[in-house]
């Protein structure tokens, strides 16, 4: 999973670039970077860790102009390094391009083998290398036109931002799967994957780039080229069960509202009889408190946070994930010690965690702890930015749902029907569920 945020101003962008990424962060915490133009030539600063940890005084003290982007990426397992950080920078026939991606192509092992072959030598391991080498090759002084052919050659999902010495352009895969939103003022001009990167340069007025549009920013000011009789648009609908911020805006649906109205759902759903409903913070508690509101059963915070750990979901390998959430979560046993727990969670995808999480509850003293998951069981791999394991690591796809509740140890377990998380959406058909129903909307190449 990536962030990425462009921007173009009358002033400095150095600091709103960073104030971007900043509120951005939860969508990756590898690594960090911008790129900047002094109107002339890009200049870039990048790095491994957080925003606030790769950006100083020092190294951004000799890069300012008023064009800039910059991304925020979570490295899949086995390829965070340093060498893969973004945004990337190429040159073509006297020009700079860099670019930052969010997404993911299903066909980059194809494309890579096929340039490999023809002994184009990359330099590292991910896809937006392959799309900043499709764009320069078809550069010919056009850049809409180069990335619109580099658009015909990829698939899967992709909301990318680059950078030239003078404009900045957004573009956006022909289904829309990943998020990418543009918003303006008269001082500014934002292309970002969420309105928080927008909002936080108080500009209120944005919305989302269009499936498979090309929008350019530059001294003459915002022109879009949409390409609509080709659109069809497969959202990703994990964006709100976790991705997105809570106050995220995408494609006319709030992601606060949507995870609470999951947590309605869900008690009308499925039942129970309890003392407490408890969320497992962040993303679990606006549906913890729908789940509350429209049973009745009082919401507690029964897990207590550490706000310094970042995202479990999202951790390289399985034993960074199992050790961030000792680190991150911590029963509290004066909240819980005898009483019958409803644990509200967002999703469940390999176990492990869920099973450790409800030992440690367990051992602090609740009587009960019935698991509530306001998402559908999670039964097929993501291939288009979000990542998770192959299949076979997957327990909702090996196991049935008792049998998952025997072995995370709860007295009971319900997921959200998929029927309710569509309820949820403005138009059903526009969303991407693969994860739950194995309905691709790109198939994947077979290598």
């Amino acid at each position: 999973m990536s962030g990425v945020v462009a921007i173009k101003s009358n002033d400095s962008v150095v600091q709103k670039l960073f104030y971007s990424l900043s509120s951005i962060q939860h969508r990756g915490q590898d690594s960090a970077g911008i790129n900047i133009s002094d109107g002339s030539h890009l200049y870039r600063v990048k790095a491994m860790g957080l925003v606030n940890e790769v950006f100083n005084d020092n190294n951004l003290k000799y890069h300012d102009g008023k064009i800039g982007i910059g991304h925020v990426r979570s490295a899949p397992e086995g390829c965070n390094r340093d060498y893969n950080v973004e945004p990337l920078l190429s040159f073509v026939k006297d020009n700079e391009l860099s670019i930052a991606h969010d997404g993911n192509l299903i066909n980059y092992y194809g494309l890579k083998s096929k340039e490999e072959n023809n002994g184009m030598v990359f330099h590292t391991q991910t896809d937006s290398e392959l799309i900043l080498f499709l764009i320069a090759r078809y550069f010919e002084g056009d850049i809409v036109k180069a990335v619109r052919r580099a658009m015909e050659d990829i698939k899967g999902a992709y909301s990318c931002v680059l950078c030239m010495p003078d404009k900045i352009v957004g573009f956006r895969d022909y289904n829309g799967i990943r998020p990418l939103m543009i918003g303006f003022d008269d001082e500014n001009v934002v292309i970002a994957s969420e309105n928080a990167a927008i909002e936080i340069l108080d500009i209120d007025n944005y919305r989302d780039v269009k499936a498979g549009e090309i929008v350019v920013v530059d001294k003459d000011g915002i022109k879009s080229y949409p390409m609509d009789e080709k659109a069809s648009y497969k959202s990703c609908i994990f964006e709100y069960v976790y991705t997105a911020r809570p106050d995220a805006n995408i494609e006319n649906t709030n992601a606060y509202m949507f995870r609470r109205r999951s947590g309605e759902l869900l008690y009308d759903q499925a039942p129970v009889e309890a003392d407490l409903v408890c969320p497992v913070p962040d993303s679990g508690t606006p549906s913890a408190i729908g789940f509350s509101q429209r049973s009745g059963i009082p919401f507690a915070a029964g897990l207590v946070k550490n706000r310094y750990m970042g995202r479990t979901f999202i951790k390289s390998n399985q034993k960074e994930r199992e050790l961030a959430v000792r680190l991150k979560l911590n029963p509290q046993k004066s909240v819980i010690d005898g009483k019958r727990i409803v644990l509200v969670d967002d999703s469940i995808v390999r176990g492990t965690t869920s099973e450790k999480l409800i030992e440690r509850i367990r051992k602090a003293g609740a009587k009960e702890v019935h698991l509530r998951v306001t998402s559908p069981p999670f039964i097929n791999p993501c291939y288009y930015g979000v990542d998770t394991p192959d299949k076979d690591k997957l327990i909702a796809a090996k196991m049935s749902i008792d049998d998952i509740r025997k072995k995370i140890g709860a007295d009971s377990l319900e997921f959200l029907s998929l029927e309710n998380i569509l309820k949820l959406t403005n138009n059903p058909d526009n969303y991407c569920t693969a994860c739950f129903t194995g309905s691709y909307p790109v198939v994947k190449e077979k290598i």
